[in-house]
């Protein structure tokens, strides 16, 4: 009977202790069920938010307001165009090249990454850095854009447009129907030491050999990368006549070459063993034969291609020193920066990094449908033409001197 008042304790503590662990599993359950509510409102009240080029004020953007946003002078440091241009870019890579916008990326953005990269050439751990994004993010928006910026090709690409018999212009007037000015120039990149023999140049840089076709107005009209630098000029602009989609050049219509190529239909090359570079004829020297007229008029219209090469790589950091991607990846790089080119000069009005140009030429876009040369074989009536040019050329300046 002395024990019966602790086993009634007992019993006691062991149903309070009971309750408790009931109470406890209830809350538990509670709190789990409301966290479970809480998540499916979300999930039904959730909206996009809308995203537009607005800037966010937010850690992540803080380098691009500082890179686009602060001036035009900071923009075109470094984006390489100012801030109306970097918007209608923008625009256009949404609207024609499928560029969009990621869950935590605007296309403003990607944009601008891709846009400072190629031009100071910088890699991808630097980016990162200054972005304050991951690595995989930033290659995989390098590579969005570059791709949005390829698709643009049939609008970037300026058609060929003849010169036409009134034209004013002193060192095109004489050149009736040509089409522009093509050559080839070395951009280094890297290669795996296997193909570095085929890739060598005469200089003895690894390179690849791009062909550039431009109007006289310094738009590109055709690009060609991805030759290997040993091979000739010749041989990649043979190879750009026979693509499905390559060079057209129409019959009557042709295109400035240096002396390196074939002198030939379409391709109207120089008078060999004659003067011809620009620096020959400053030294107050008045050319004596109908040749050396002919090759000083043709080298001031051609250098037009030399001014575009000069340019192009002045402004794309990345074509001036072997870039870190494949050779395929780079191949369309170039491509993507001559499209840019044609895009700067397009569509703004000043731009620091090149020097001012006249006003362009009439407009005379020649017609698809015609029948395109498909051979570049040297031959006596193209040669006869080039003579009989020179001489009409030559005669022509000595009665205007007189």
């Amino acid at each position: 009977m002395a024990r019966l008042p602790l086993i009634v304790q007992s019993v006691r503590r062991k149903r309070i202790g009971l309750a408790v662990t009931i109470w406890l599993q209830m809350c538990t359950v509670a709190s789990w069920f409301l966290v479970a509510l809480g998540a499916i409102h979300s999930l039904h009240t959730y909206r996009p938010k809308i995203r537009s080029y607005i800037l966010d004020f937010y850690a992540k953007r803080d380098y691009v307001k500082r890179l686009v946003y602060a001036s035009d002078e900071t923009c075109i440091e470094q984006v390489r165009m100012n801030r109306i241009a970097f918007f209608k870019l923008c625009e256009m890579l949404q609207t024609l090249g499928g560029l969009k916008s990621s869950r935590n990326m605007l296309v403003d953005e990607q944009v601008a990454m891709f846009l400072h990269i190629i031009s100071h050439h910088l890699k991808n751990r630097v980016i990162k850095h200054h972005f304050n994004r991951s690595g995989e993010t930033v290659s995989r928006s390098f590579h969005n854009v570059l791709n949005a910026v390829i698709r643009l090709q049939d609008v970037l690409f300026k058609k060929a447009e003849p010169i036409t018999a009134n034209s004013t212009d002193p060192r095109w007037k004489w050149f009736k129907n040509c089409l522009g000015a093509l050559d080839g120039t070395h951009i280094k990149i890297r290669v795996p030491t296997v193909d570095k023999p085929r890739y060598r140049t005469r200089k003895g840089d690894i390179a690849t050999n791009m062909l550039g076709v431009c109007t006289p107005d310094m738009h590109f009209v055709y690009v060609l990368p991805g030759w290997e630098g040993s091979v000739a000029d010749g041989r990649v602009l043979r190879d750009a006549i026979s693509r499905r989609h390559g060079l057209k050049v129409p019959h009557g219509c042709y295109y400035l070459v240096d002396a390196g190529y074939t002198n030939c239909e379409g391709f109207l090359a120089p008078f060999r063993g004659q003067r011809y570079h620009l620096n020959e004829w400053r030294q107050g020297y008045q050319p004596s034969t109908p040749e050396e007229f002919f090759n000083m008029k043709h080298a001031s219209a051609r250098n037009v291609i030399e001014r575009c090469f000069g340019l192009l790589k002045i402004r794309w950091g990345i074509l001036r020193s072997p870039s870190f991607y494949p050779v395929r990846v780079h191949n369309r790089i170039i491509i993507a920066c001559c499209l840019l080119h044609n895009f700067i000069r397009t569509y703004m009005s000043l731009d620091p990094i090149e020097e001012e140009l006249g006003e362009g030429l009439p407009s005379n876009v020649i017609d698809e449908d015609e029948p395109n040369i498909v051979n570049i074989h040297p031959s006596d009536a193209w040669a006869t033409r080039r003579m009989e040019l020179a001489n009409q050329m030559f005669d022509e300046w000595q009665a205007s001197s007189n």
